[in-house]
């Protein structure tokens, strides 16, 4: 399931492509018909994200809301533009103070692909593919639930988990379910709500960070990689996290979700420089501390990292390290 910064990513190539723009929407599979109809070729005028959640605002007033879900995407195809924000980091980020093209064997980056040339067709999801279009705008491919057209970019949702149409007050209704989103609002009065709701239950810890009522956009990766740079046991209840050690995980995410979002890669990893960082930032094996590396000695104390079942999902986590 794609984690929050990917949800901002697409949201800010939406900001980027559609905003500003009339759009025509439909719906070739035919389930959300609907929905498309009732915004079809009014402006869009408003694209965001809150955690994993993405929101389409159009004129009417009406918005869209997405959730990809494990087996969502977007394919933008047409002549893409590359969000300025992203475009301007190219590849350097303040741990790093790096510059380069970022490439990724698994595709994760985007450096490369969501600038892609004109003509062509992007896939955002988790990862992020680009590959050649000979005609615009495309056939759509398999279950379309949602394409999005202006005259130059085309975009076409398949698999999602979630797909609306919905009023202001239900946006409102949705986004107050939802623990807070540094990249939504990183002011204090959110730092506040993460800590008390993280410390209010006895919960696990890490089975509160993957609670999108307790903070918004944490999957599994950065949930295992924020443990550890904390050196916090995962088991750990939420009611027995310090004042300073949830402030600090608060921080820690603020910092890691911003490098995603620049990069379109889950960096974890501080202190990399030049060939090491390159190498990171083209393989996930190198970027992250114990996320599946189980089994493998850990990178500061030399135990086996472990893997259990958290939850119903896979924690990895270092048992000397985050005691």
């Amino acid at each position: 399931m794609p984690e929050g910064h990917s949800v901002h990513r697409i949201a800010r190539q939406f900001a980027r492509n559609f905003v500003g723009r009339a759009v025509v929407a439909s719906s070739p599979q035919g389930r959300f018909a609907a929905g498309a109809s009732a915004v079809s070729g009014q402006t869009m005028v408003e694209s965001w994200a809150v955690g994993k959640q993405m929101f389409l605002k159009f004129e009417s007033g009406e918005w869209i809301r997405v959730h990809l879900g494990i087996y969502g995407a977007w394919d933008f195809a047409g002549s893409v533009e590359l969000d300025d924000t992203i475009a301007s980091a190219n590849g350097r980020m303040g741990q790093t103070n790096m510059r380069g093209t970022v490439l990724d064997a698994d595709g994760e980056n985007s450096l490369s692909s969501i600038g892609a040339p004109r003509k062509s067709r992007l896939r955002m999801a988790e990862s992020e593919k680009s590959s050649e279009l000979e005609s615009f705008p495309p056939e759509p491919v398999g279950q379309v639930r949602l394409r999005l057209l202006t005259d130059s970019v085309c975009a076409d949702l398949r698999g999602p988990t979630a797909c609306e149409l919905l009023n202001e007050d239900q946006v409102q209704a949705v986004i107050a379910k939802l623990g807070p989103d540094p990249q939504h609002d990183s002011g204090k009065r959110a730092q506040q709500k993460f800590v008390e709701r993280l410390r209010k239950k006895s919960t696990p810890v890490g089975i509160l960070l993957m609670d999108q009522s307790v903070v918004a956009g944490i999957g599994n990766v950065y949930r295992a990689e924020m443990l550890f740079r904390a050196g916090l046991d995962p088991y750990k209840p939420g009611n027995k996290l310090t004042l300073d050690e949830a402030n600090a995980l608060w921080k820690d995410w603020v910092k890691l979700l911003s490098i995603g979002v620049e990069t379109g890669q889950m960096m974890t990893m501080d202190g990399l420089r030049g060939k090491k960082w390159e190498a990171a930032m083209a393989n996930r094996a190198d970027r992250h501390w114990v996320y599946k590396r189980e089994g493998l000695p850990c990178r500061k104390c030399g135990t086996n990292i472990r893997l259990e079942m958290m939850a119903s999902r896979k924690l990895y986590w270092c048992p000397s390290c985050q005691t």
